[in-house]
């Protein structure tokens, strides 16, 4: 997260718009609520409207910085781990296990690339303790949409199979410079136990969840039906309905059973 200032231009290829708004800070950075000694990593520090009150709180901080010349700023603080990165190509894992204790996330994501980060993350949540990220309003609301709601999706599913995901506050844009042409909200997200049952494959619960939502007016027995008949799955399932009709639970036990 970050904020204008140092004489650093925006750069629209890098979807960056800094969080100027102070007030706004200290409540994100309260929702945290960082300790010292947690892993804290943060995404997109950019100009350190976050990252201050951050490190002020946990004492060390690990960033993750594409902006060769932001990098370059943020290595001269040697409370700093930089990492001159795209964050798609970051392991989570390596530095879940380098930190020895699970991750504290956090981060203002590229709008135009939050969804690709947000699955980057997904098979590394066992080793998160939570994620507090900065998106577009309406994404936010899609990760935490019900059943039978219009914004209830493949991506409310994906995440919600993993994470009790909760909207923290909405943040308006002009508390950004440039600001953005949409609302945006702070979302937290903590990963759920891992159940009891079997495994779940991700890859094969993400082709489900995506064949499910192909066509979302049509029935699933047009098009889950076939994609289930293709496989030889001879289970109950009821194809009757909508793909927003679906439970999260319900396409996490089919993906189950369809192994």
């Amino acid at each position: 997260m970050t904020k204008a200032g140092g004489h650093h231009a925006p750069r629209k290829r890098f979807g960056q718009h800094f969080l100027t708004d102070t007030a706004l800070v200290e409540r994100i950075v309260s929702a945290i609520d960082p300790r010292p000694g947690q892993p804290l990593v943060e995404i997109g520090p950019g100009l350190g409207a976050m990252t201050d009150p951050l490190v002020a709180r946990c004492g060390r901080l690990t960033v993750i910085e594409l902006d060769r010349d932001l990098a370059a700023r943020l290595r001269k603080r040697p409370e700093l781990q930089v990492i001159e990165a795209d964050v798609l190509q970051v392991d989570f894992a390596a530095l879940a296990t380098s930190a020895g204790a699970p991750l504290r996330v956090v981060g203002n994501l590229p709008y135009n690339i939050s969804t690709p980060i947000l699955f980057h993350l997904l098979p590394v949540a066992g080793q998160v303790e939570d994620q507090h990220f900065m998106l577009q309003k309406e994404v936010v609301e899609r990760m935490a949409a019900s059943p039978g709601c219009k914004d209830y999706g493949r991506l409310s599913v994906m995440l919600q199979w993993r994470y009790d995901i909760e909207s923290v506050l909405d943040v308006p844009p002009e508390a950004f410079e440039p600001p953005p042409r949409v609302d945006s909200a702070v979302v937290r997200m903590q990963p759920l136990p891992a159940a009891g049952g079997p495994a779940i494959d991700p890859l094969l619960l993400g082709e489900l969840v995506t064949v499910a939502f192909s066509q979302r007016r049509k029935l699933l027995r047009h098009t889950l039906g076939r994609w289930l008949e293709a496989r030889g799955y001879g289970g109950a399932f009821d194809v009757q309905r909508r793909a927003e009709e679906v439970p999260v639970a319900e396409y996490v036990a089919l993906a189950a059973d369809a192994a």
